[in-house]
């Protein structure tokens, strides 16, 4: 029988899980968070203890509501620790089927001329039971064959179905039995938080199917890939990632996908960053349905708006977008838009002036050419109709245009 403060403890337990996620614990595993020195179970994977624990407890304390009820139930920090290791495990063993190996297979021209095949590794993750594959572009760029290797062995070869090379993101096909196919949880939909727990499972340096863990270091970055691709709002992380993690899962603690690892702060520690979930809802249906991601275009080009510029011309506003260039035939000339009627020097620069001011998109102020393409990426879609505020001869006016896709 048990006595009043083993009920209590029992209780508090029960409380603290729910508190932590929600994520249901076998009995062998509630048997271990009862047991005063855990014991290491026969059937459990070697591996898994070893890398389930990334960080040490002193720089993970326990948030506010989960210290509250640890306090009023008598738990101790050997306790919560291994709590917290058992629903890593189980984020390791709900999630690590769904991640697989993804090999591509370039062949490449050498100084003579000489063909020779060349092979690149990374990761990827199921989405559904179709055999959708989402990996990074990079993973599998140029490549002539691409194959993937699940968690039991099996080997595919997988059909490229759509990339978007802006993005980072490709979608592959497999095809092989329904049952070697479980789809990662793409449910979570809530905010992300910095300080929130973060898991990697990936194939870092051909170490298949790796878990590392951290926390999300930082939210809302643009992440620049190259002199004309950033990718915008990427989750930056300090869960380790390295060569053979990219197109990866991010996990939460639940086991939730939250972004899709993609690169790392060149010659710095335990600064990664993953794509977030909001990008691959936005972009991975239109690669299944169309093979391609449509990204929207206005049609204009212009100069950064700031406080010098606005008094050396004279300007009635110092933030948005000084138009330079109307495209022939785009959604800005549609909507009447103008473009610049004349040269102007300013120091040593040749700037053209006298077109209209953009200065915001359905209410949402456009501070300058950055604000602009990031919300043309991430708040729209080709197909849309917007409002255009801008100003003309000192006078604020409207318009509103259907967004087109990009020609680029």
């Amino acid at each position: 029988m048990f006595n009043r403060k083993s009920i209590r403890l029992l209780a508090g337990l029960i409380a603290l899980v729910v508190v932590l996620g929600g994520c249901t614990l076998t009995a062998s595993q509630f048997q271990l968070l009862l047991a005063p020195t855990p014991q290491p179970q026969a059937n459990a994977p070697e591996a898994t203890p070893d890398v389930s624990i990334a960080t040490p407890r002193s720089e993970t304390p326990a948030p506010v509501a989960q210290r509250e009820v640890i306090a009023q139930n008598e738990l101790d920090d050997e306790q919560l620790f291994d709590i917290a290791e058992a629903l890593t495990i189980q984020v390791y063993e709900k999630v690590s089927p769904s991640v697989v190996h993804v090999t591509s297979r370039v062949i490449a021209m050498d100084f003579f001329g000489g063909a020779y095949p060349s092979e690149g590794t990374g990761s990827g993750f199921v989405i559904d039971k179709q055999g959708h594959i989402v990996t990074n572009y990079h993973v599998i760029e140029r490549a002539q064959t691409v194959e993937v290797t699940l968690l039991d062995q099996t080997v595919a070869e997988a059909e490229i179905v759509g990339v978007d090379p802006l993005n980072d993101l490709a979608v592959l096909r497999v095809d092989v039995e329904e049952d070697k196919l479980h789809p990662v949880d793409m449910s979570f939909e809530g905010d992300l938080k910095v300080g929130q727990r973060a898991i990697a499972i990936g194939n870092p340096f051909g170490l298949d199917w790796t878990l590392t863990a951290g926390v999300i270091s930082s939210l809302g970055r643009p992440l620049q890939i190259s002199s004309e691709r950033i990718i915008y709002d990427v989750v930056q992380t300090d869960a380790a990632i390295n060569p053979g993690n990219s197109g990866g899962p991010l996990l939460n603690s639940r086991g939730q996908l939250i972004g899709v690892n993609t690169a790392i702060r060149s010659g710095a520690e335990n600064i990664g960053f993953a794509i977030p979930m909001s990008t691959v809802r936005r972009v991975v249906p239109e690669l299944i349905a169309e093979g391609r991601y449509r990204h929207p275009w206005l049609g204009a080009l212009g100069y950064t708006l700031n406080a010098e510029l606005a008094e050396r011309l004279d300007l009635p506003v110092s933030e948005g977008v000084l138009i330079a260039r109307i495209y022939q035939g785009s959604p800005a000339a549609q909507g009447g838009l103008r473009g610049a009627t004349r040269e102007v020097i300013i120091g040593n620069k040749r700037l053209y002036a006298g077109g209209d001011i953009l200065v915001s998109i359905d209410g949402v102020p456009i501070s300058g050419n950055d604000a602009l393409y990031q919300f043309l990426e991430t708040r729209t879609r080709v197909g849309q109709e917007v409002e255009l505020q801008f100003y003309r001869n000192g006078e604020l006016q409207t318009s509103r245009v259907v967004l087109t896709e990009s020609p680029n």
